[in-house]
């Protein structure tokens, strides 16, 4: 399964185990294990260069279990075919996000025409406060 044209992941390094699928589907459901679990060693996998994976470690932590295998759940089709295409173009989405290291982020300072504009409409929202107000007379 080619990711890019220098990075591929053989079949090996995948693991799919076919599951009973929740949602519509009549008697369909009851009987065929539709649903497809794709697992993917993301922590031991000779495929992916190191500043991959560790970004690809961040990206994807909550489907990463302690064993380091990245969980993939494709139920959106009714059959196993479609669900394990799905379940393989959304790794491969994952893997691709990975690729590009994000830019940092450049910390800058509000300008001071940005500070004027922020106290005068603090002001201005002040005043309409005051005039919203009861005034009691005291005669």
């Amino acid at each position: 399964m080619w990711i890019t044209d220098k990075i591929s992941i053989p079949e090996w390094e995948l693991i799919e185990t076919f599951i009973r699928a929740t949602g519509p589907g009549g008697q369909n459901v009851n009987k065929v294990s539709t649903a497809v679990q794709l697992r993917f060693n993301v922590l031991y996998s000779p495929s992916l260069p190191s500043n991959i994976r560790q970004r690809l470690l961040q990206i994807a932590r909550n489907r990463i279990n302690k064993e380091g295998f990245l969980i993939i759940i494709a139920q959106q089709f009714r059959s196993q075919d479609q669900n394990r295409q799905d379940a393989r173009a959304r790794l491969i989405q994952l893997i691709k996000s990975a690729l590009y290291k994000p830019a940092r982020r450049v910390a800058t300072t509000p300008s001071y025409s940005s500070k004027e504009k922020r106290l005068q409409a603090k002001s201005i929202h002040s005043q309409r406060k005051k005039l919203r107000r009861n005034i009691i007379d005291e005669d």
